[in-house]
Parts: C-alpha cells; structure tokens; sequence
C-alpha cells in the first residue's frame, strides 16, 4: 500500500466533507421551519460518506451518448513530468517483482490503526446490543393497545423503542404510576413519532457512518446535529397532535428524573435525548414551525439536483473508463474519426522470419515501414504512450509479430503526429482496435542523473539512428548509437513493473548501452547480470526514484488479428 492508494480516499473524504459544509448553511436558512427538514439534509449529509461520487460519475458514463464521431478527451501526455498512468500494473509480465522500492511503512500503519477503530466501533455496537437483548429478555408485555408491542422492563432505562424492521418499545416499570395519564400519552406520542419517521433507521445508517469514518470529527459533529433534529421534529409532532405544552415538557422533565438514556444509539433515544434545556424553551414557547414556502422548496430541489445529477452529467458527457472508446491522439486535437487522415495503400503481414527484436515503425517521406512489430509495438507508436500504459490487451499483442508497408500520396515528408494519426486509423482498419483512455493517481519511478553525473557520451551527429533491445534467460541488453533519454524510459518501463518518468533534464542524442534484468521479474540464483536499479547507476550514472502521480494509460476495449493482404 502507498499513498497513491489512499489518493480516492482523499478525494471522497474531501467531497464529503465539502458535501457536509453546503448542508450546515442550508440548515441555518431553513432555522425557522419544520425541524424534520433540517434532519434530512443532515441525514444526505451522513450518507455522502457511504456514496462517493465517483459512482454516479461511472452512472453517468453508461448513460453517455453513443455516437461513432464523437470528440474523445484529451490526448495522453508525453511531456516530461506530466506523464500518467491509472493503476500503476506491472505489463509484460506477471511474475513477482522484485521488491527494490522502500515500502511506505506510514500507509500501513495508517491503515492497521483504521481497521482497529473499525473493530472497536464494531465491539462497542455489539455490547450495546447486547444490553439492549438482556433488557429485551427481562422485559415483560405491557397492554396498551398501540399499533407496535410495548414491554415494561425492570431496567432504569427510559422510554425508547429499538428494533429496525420490528420496533418494540420498552418502557421502564412503573412509569405508568409515576405520570398522568396524559403526561403518559405525551410519552407514548413521542414515541410514536420515532417509529413514523423510521428513526432507528436512518440512526443505524449513521451508525455505520461512525463505525468506517470514526477518525472524521465531522461525522461526530453530523451525530450531534441528528440527534438534536430528530427529537425537536418528534417534539413538533406531539404538540401538533394537541398535546398541552406545559404537560409534555413536564413529563420529559419526570423521566429525566427518574431513568437514564437508552445505552444504543441506533435506539431512536427517547423523550430525553437531544438538547434538553432547549426543547423545553421550544416546547413551553409552542412554536409552531412554518411549512416550506415555495422560494425554499425550489432551493432544496436545485441543491438536490446538483448535488445528483452533477456527478451524473459529467460521466454522461466526458470520457470514462466505461465510457466511449477514443481516440487518443487525434482526438486531443479535436479531430473526429471522419477527419482523421489515413495511408492510402497499407500492406500488414506476420512476420515469417526469425524474431531477434522488434522495433516501432519508422517515417520515411512518406512511407511508414516497421519489421517484427507487435500490436503493442504498433499502439505505443500510434498513441505516443509507453508499453506499461497500455491495458487490456490481448496475450498475442506482444507475441505476434508483423511487418507493416504503408504509404500516403501527395508532397512532403510526413510529420510525427501524422504518422501517429495514420497509424491509428490502420489499426482501426486492419486490427479492429477499440481504445480508451483512463487516468488515476498511481506509483512511479522518476529516472534522475546520478551524483557524479552521466556516465555516456552525446552521439556523433553523423551518427546512424539506432537503438535496439534483445534479451535472453540471462537478462537484457540494449545498445543505442543514435538514442534519446525517451526511448530508454520506454524500455524500462517495459521491465521496471512501473511507468518510469524522464527527471533528468538530458536532451538530444546520446550513445549508451546497458545490460540490466527486468525489476518485473525474479531472477535465477546464479545469475550475474545487475538488477536494473543497479545497471543504472553503475553503466549509466542515472538513477530510479519510487514517487507518486497522476498518471493515464491507454486501456484496448476490442482487437482482433488481421487478415492477410
């Protein structure tokens, strides 16, 4: 675990929070109206903590439109220190890797001590239940003619009802002689209203709020705010029935005499719960609350929109992980599937001779050629990613190997971007690619020079353009005459079980080599070749850092293997 697991925490933490800091204002607009308004805007407030965004984001997405030409989001970045990839997943391989990077001990330990709050929530709860089950067995029926049975209890407890789906409410023996008649039925009214409003419910919801968030105060603040809300609308209630005032007030004050609080919280608390002093000011006072007018009604329902529908339309109308596939490079700029250009004669054959490397295709005027090239070959190419972006694809795409001939008619030679855009539209064409692009914070490994400095050479400017990789059980070699820092975090990206950044500041063309042994995978017992960490540093004078980033990868949604020409 590291702290770019703990990154979709942080944001729903946050937006919850956010979420928490709109309901408060809302509240104070609403002071002077009924209190079970106010007790639902806490209560959304409480169960944001159980409904990240996120996922109405992902509803959204699956309710997005589905046209072929529509505009994909932004290109995946290649500039230097901007790179991203969502889930950080070892590619090639699925061999255990070498534990080379320092394990962020601070996360484990932050996420040992949230499990053991958990579990003390959990025992806490499970005590009080277990109270609340002896009182149950102790308890004897009581005839009162209600629409919920009613026990009296030997406990000093006082009046409350517990249970979810089957509420009962227990009153303490004896009270019946301790209050009037029509004090009791005050009591019993109030207790009424709890089981109308399905206040165990909704109290039990926050309860598991408590129990998964217990280090967020404001969760403690929310309780606070429920408790006070819940007892005021049940007291709004009593005296709407027509219950006297002074009557009511006097028989909470008795019970507050006589018994203690319920010991459970999701046990909808009783006449006594809430901010005494003052509901006995409101209730001797007989404020009667004001409905909501129109002007309010009409901003709770925009709140609530935005609120819902929000997260819903960006999903709908953005790219998603579940969303369209895209187009990651011609899109960026704009250009629809239609518009994008494409070679006018295009020529895709396996590879029927040796295999001693593969290599990306390269620009000639405007010819595009490539010799033992993979499908993964192909997309890193076509969409400017590394190998260790590139998710979802098939088992053949870094097996089957192709040779691609491929020419677009007209004058000048063809750039970089519209290679990539032809490219794309040949995979579209012959491999039946579907692509999307998704982004997450994820671990990286930042690519620096060493202390001493870099231990290769500038290349001669005549020099031929060459850089190639081949590998054997002893580890992998690779030599470049004519190569950019670029082309090396590629390729160990490829092995490193992590996308690598270019954090050196190296421009231009260098002359280097390197044998390393992919970080990806466990090498045998006797073997010479240094880990690749070690390569680095002793053959190159660069180094790999462990960090985090935003980082996007390229997921493939559909390919296929093409035809022959």
């Amino acid at each position: 675990m590291t702290f770019a697991d703990l990154s979709p925490l942080a944001n729903h933490l946050w937006q919850s929070t956010l979420f928490a800091a709109v309901a408060w204002p809302l509240t104070l607009a609403l002071r002077k109206n009924r209190a079970s308004v106010r007790y639902w805007i806490w209560l959304a407030a409480s169960v944001k903590f159980l409904i990240p965004f996120s996922l109405l984001v992902i509803a959204g997405a699956q309710l997005g439109w589905r046209t072929p030409s529509v505009t994909a989001p932004p290109q995946i970045s290649f500039a230097i220190g901007e790179i991203s990839q969502p889930f950080a997943a070892p590619v090639l391989t699925r061999l255990p890797a070498v534990p080379v990077p320092v394990q962020n001990s601070l996360t484990v330990i932050l996420f040992g001590v949230w499990v053991c709050g958990i579990a003390i929530g959990v025992i806490f709860w499970l005590r009080s239940w277990r109270q609340i089950r002896a009182i149950l067995g102790a308890a004897a029926p009581l005839g009162l003619n209600l629409p919920i049975p009613v026990m009296s209890s030997p406990a000093r407890m006082g009046p409350g009802v517990v249970g979810v789906l089957k509420p009962i409410l227990l009153l303490p023996e004896g009270i019946t002689e301790r209050l009037t008649p029509a004090q009791l039925d005050a009591i019993l009214a109030h207790e009424l209203h709890h089981v109308q409003r399905q206040d165990n419910l909704t109290a039990a919801m926050h309860m598991l709020v408590e129990t998964i968030f217990w280090f967020h105060p404001l969760v403690w603040w929310i309780r606070a705010r429920l408790m006070k809300e819940r007892e005021r609308a049940c007291d709004e209630g009593v005296l709407l029935l027509g219950n006297e005032p002074q009557v009511y007030a006097e028989s909470i004050l008795k019970v507050c005499e006589f018994y203690l609080a319920s010991p459970l919280a999701c046990a909808s608390g009783g006449v006594t719960g809430g901010e005494l002093k003052k509901r006995i000011e409101g209730i001797m006072a007989n404020r009667f609350m004001r409905e909501l007018n129109f002007r309010k009604k009409v901003l709770l329902a925009v709140v609530a929109t935005v609120v819902v529908a929000g997260p819903i339309a960006v999903g709908a109308f953005s790219q998603s992980p579940s969303g369209n596939p895209v187009n990651a490079e011609g899109a960026g700029r704009g250009t629809t599937h239609e518009a994008r250009p494409s070679f006018d004669v295009a020529s895709v054959k396996l590879h029927r001779g040796e295999v001693t490397f593969s290599s990306d295709p390269s620009v000639r005027g405007r010819t595009v050629t490539g010799t033992a090239c993979t499908l993964l070959d192909l997309v890193t190419y076509a969409y400017g990613v590394r190998y260790d972006q590139v998710s979802g694809r098939p088992n053949w795409a870094h097996s089957d190997h192709y040779d691609l001939d491929a020419k677009s008619e007209g004058q000048g030679t063809l750039t970089e971007a519209e290679s990539r855009q032809m490219v794309q539209s040949l995979l579209e064409d012959r491999f039946q690619l579907k692509v999307h692009s998704e982004t997450q914070e994820g671990p990286v490994y930042a690519l620096v020079v060493g202390k001493n400095g870099p231990k290769f050479k500038t290349s001669a400017s005549d020099a031929t353009n060459g850089n190639f990789v081949r590998g054997d059980d002893k580890g992998l070699h690779m030599e470049a005459t004519k190569g950019t820092i670029e082309q090396l975090v590629n390729h160990l990206s490829f092995t490193a079980g992590r996308p690598v950044l270019d954090r050196t500041g190296l421009t231009g063309y260098f002359a280097y080599t390197l044998d390393w042994y992919p970080a990806n995978r466990v090498p045998p017992p006797d073997l010479d070749t240094p880990s690749m960490f070690a390569a680095l540093e002793e053959q190159l004078g660069l180094r790999l850092e462990s960090t985090k980033g935003p980082v996007e990868r390229l997921a493939i949604d559909h390919a296929e293997k093409p035809s022959e020409n």
